[in-house]
């Protein structure tokens, strides 16, 4: 039996009509799993005899803050709760494809009988996983991009005001910005291309890897697996630090002035 490998998310059932796929399946329950994170570490953060594990949340909370503090100096605990809340959901959906069971629990989908014939061309047997990866779905990923270059606009109007932040991309008094204005604009388009599919391509390319290694190796070599999976581990985190980073970032530059 051949590993399911598909590019887009499946539906899996519909809601009063919305489709609901296996990617959006994981997401809800990222959000859920992050709820109850958050929950926990505030709960520990009133008592005085706090857990080990508040203590390993914390050091990371403290090591993000040293971060996003070294890129946005004073105005870090303004957007410190956007970019953490960032970080930790895009972590637990990078590994959220990690998890037994996700991606290798098949189901029959819930589709019309025109669209059987598809499906089963497609995916052989016609059945589809149950779940799949969060930010292994490219809808996720530009979901995410949107939100980082909106918010970033926003921002700037926010912080410099609508006059000064537009002067940024048209300014007709200065001959040099006449060009670089529409440069500009291309360059903001583009931040959603590369967040999205910088994102996307990685983790959907990992969880890839992990399906098809058992199939290309014998009994004998499936060790291999094992590093492959801290290297997915470690590929996630990293992944996580790029978006949240470059976030940063691109809103400071936002809400700086310029001289």
């Amino acid at each position: 039996m051949s590993p399911h490998i598909s590019i887009k998310a499946e539906k899996v059932f519909e809601i009063l009509g919305f489709p609901i796929t296996n990617s959006l399946l994981v997401t809800t329950l990222v959000i859920v799993v992050f709820s109850f994170i958050a929950r926990y570490y505030y709960q520990e953060l009133q008592k005085e005899d706090r857990s080990l594990v508040f203590y390993g949340l914390h050091a990371m909370f403290v090591g993000l803050y040293g971060m996003f503090e070294s890129v946005l100096r004073k105005n870090v605990n303004v957007f410190y709760g956007l970019l953490g809340s960032f970080f930790f959901f895009i972590l637990l959906s990078n590994w959220s494809g990690l998890v037994p069971g996700v991606g290798s629990i098949l189901i029959e989908p819930q589709i019309h009988l025109e669209e059987i014939a598809e499906s089963k061309e497609i995916h052989g047997s016609g059945k589809i996983p149950l779940l799949r990866g969060g930010t292994a779905d490219l809808n996720t990923t530009v979901a995410l991009a949107l939100l980082s270059v909106i918010l970033t606009q926003i921002f700037g109007f926010k912080y410099l005001g609508a006059k000064a932040h537009l002067k940024k991309y048209f300014n007709f008094k200065d001959p040099i910005m006449i060009m670089l204005g529409p440069l500009e604009i291309i360059q903001e388009l583009a931040r959603i291309v590369s967040f999205s599919f910088r994102l996307y391509g990685n983790i959907f390319a990992g969880e890839v890897l992990l399906a098809i290694i058992p199939f290309l190796l014998p009994v004998v070599f499936s060790f291999v697996v094992a590093p492959m999976f801290f290297l997915e581990i470690f590929v996630g985190t990293v992944q996580a630090f790029v978006f949240v980073m470059l976030s940063a970032v691109f809103i400071n530059m936002a809400v700086a002035k310029q001289h």
